[in-house]
């Protein structure tokens, strides 16, 4: 795994937002068994950071809340609050807890917190959180999967026909690869050509081959080899997918998105420094901030430790 991998969007997101019941049911299949997806899902993303916008992120590829339907049960919907961790983090099942019973303060329904650990460390498994004091006991046990524990389940993993199967597989073969780029083509290849097996939609596999390609990135010399296996692949199969046009507009449309994981993390990080020098910020400050491109968050940083008030900051020009 690279540096890529730190960044708040990415592919990741967009296969989890596209592809939600396919995601749960692959990871957590509980969850997918418990919800009513004959009615309507929906992604709160405002929502969520409103909830966590002051509270240390960690390096994750994922943090989603989506408002689900129960199946049976008085409750009519309920929330899934989904994080896919990709670093080892002390604070990390702390973190959970705060985020699960934050979301249970604000909106009064059950929220399940479900995490995905794609991270190295064999032995990090968090999957609780908690403190007992003078008889009185709180505490959260949240469901937790990691990726490495699907290591011995290569063959699996390639004939199940669940799109997560063939993202755990690259994940995988990324980190078996570490180092060995040629291994890294022959696997990546590999996984592109079970894509078109696969007899999938064209939207899916270029949602799931943007995936794998953010994971097992390539020299440049190598990542020509494979665009020239995949245009004489499509050619024999006479179908145009992930080639020519396509791959420029994934080009273009990854370094947008990581420009603007780097606007949000910029943003968040002038909001905790504004709050620590002028205290809390006031609702529509703090959405300035959030909706300002990364140009002008860079010129309120430069300035926020030389103006003398809040009000200074906003309204010296940009």
């Amino acid at each position: 795994m690279n540096s890529r991998n730190d960044d708040y969007d990415s592919p990741w997101k967009d296969a989890v937002e596209r592809y939600l019941p396919e995601f749960l049911r692959f990871y957590f299949p509980a969850a997918y068994a418990g919800i009513d997806w004959s009615r309507e899902h929906v992604f709160l993303d405002q929502e969520l950071a409103a909830v966590v916008q002051d509270a240390d992120l960690g390096r994750r590829f994922v943090d989603k809340l989506v408002r689900v339907t129960a199946r049976g049960g008085e409750e009519k919907w309920v929330f899934v609050h989904v994080e896919i961790q990709g670093t080892p983090e002390t604070d990390f099942a702390e973190r959970i807890f705060v985020y699960n019973y934050r979301l249970f303060d604000r909106y009064r329904r059950a929220v399940a917190s479900l995490v995905v650990l794609a991270d190295d460390n064999p032995g990090w498994k968090p999957s609780s959180f908690g403190f007992e004091l003078f008889g009185c006991r709180h505490h959260l046990d949240f469901p937790s999967v990691k990726l490495l524990d699907y290591a011995d389940s290569e063959d699996v993993l390639l004939v199940e026909q669940n799109p997560f199967a063939l993202v755990t597989a690259a994940h995988l073969l990324t980190r078996a690869t570490k180092g060995d780029m040629a291994a890294r083509l022959a696997a990546k290849w590999k996984l592109v050509r079970l894509l078109y097996q696969r007899g999938w939609e064209r939207q899916r596999i270029i949602d799931l081959f943007l995936v794998i390609d953010w994971m097992m990135r390539l020299p440049a010399d190598l990542e020509r080899q494979l665009w020239q296996n995949i245009e004489e692949l499509e050619e024999g199969a006479k179908m145009r997918y992930v080639s020519s046009v396509e791959r420029i507009g994934m080009e273009i449309g990854l370094e947008k998105g990581l420009e603007k994981g780097r606007a949000e993390g910029e943003a968040k990080a002038l909001i905790r420094l504004t709050e620590k020098r002028f205290g809390p910020l006031p609702a529509d400050q703090r959405a300035r901030i959030l909706a300002a491109d990364g140009t002008t968050i860079e010129a309120w940083l430069d300035r926020l430790m030389e103006v003398p008030s809040l009000e200074t900051l906003f309204s010296a020009p940009n």
